[in-house]
């Protein structure tokens, strides 16, 4: 797919209440299409983030998870109980309280995370060769002001 013809947006575009809107559909739209590339087990998007905050972060309680996903503690007891079903996480005794469980990644789940994130990369790189040099830069350059309002 050739590279499309890009114009200078207008005044009105880069209006904050204009570009706002503009930005959350694209990324929205983006999103969503990286979502739609995983790995063998095809995970519901909310189990995929649990194996990455367990990538992430190492063993964690289930509370501690679902404090950390923003979901009550029942919908992650569901999500794990799932998981290790799967064999991509296991719950472990607690090292100090044996009235609680960690969980923990196994190497499957490990293997589907790094699996998953290889395709979503390979997706967005395939998009990323499309561009012109100068839409690539422009890109970077964008990326980082992403970061900046995600950080905000």
């Amino acid at each position: 797919m050739p590279a499309a013809e890009t114009t200078a947006p207008t005044k009105s575009q880069c209006r904050p209440e204009n570009l706002g809107g503009e930005l959350r559909v694209a990324l929205t739209h983006i999103s969503r299409r990286l979502r739609a590339q995983r790995g063998e087990a095809d995970l519901p998007e909310g189990q995929f983030g649990v194996l990455t905050v367990l990538f992430k972060h190492g063993e964690m309680s289930p509370g501690a998870l679902a404090a950390h996903e923003r979901v009550r503690p029942p919908s992650m007891t569901r999500a794990v109980n799932s998981l290790v079903e799967l064999g991509l996480v296991a719950k472990v005794e607690h090292p100090t309280d044996g009235r609680q469980v960690v969980v923990t990644l196994t190497d499957d789940g490990v293997r589907e995370v790094t699996e998953t994130r290889r395709r979503r990369d390979a997706w967005l790189t395939q998009q990323l060769t499309d561009l012109t040099p100068d839409e690539r830069e422009t890109l970077a350059r964008a990326s980082e002001l992403l970061k900046r309002i995600a950080a905000g």
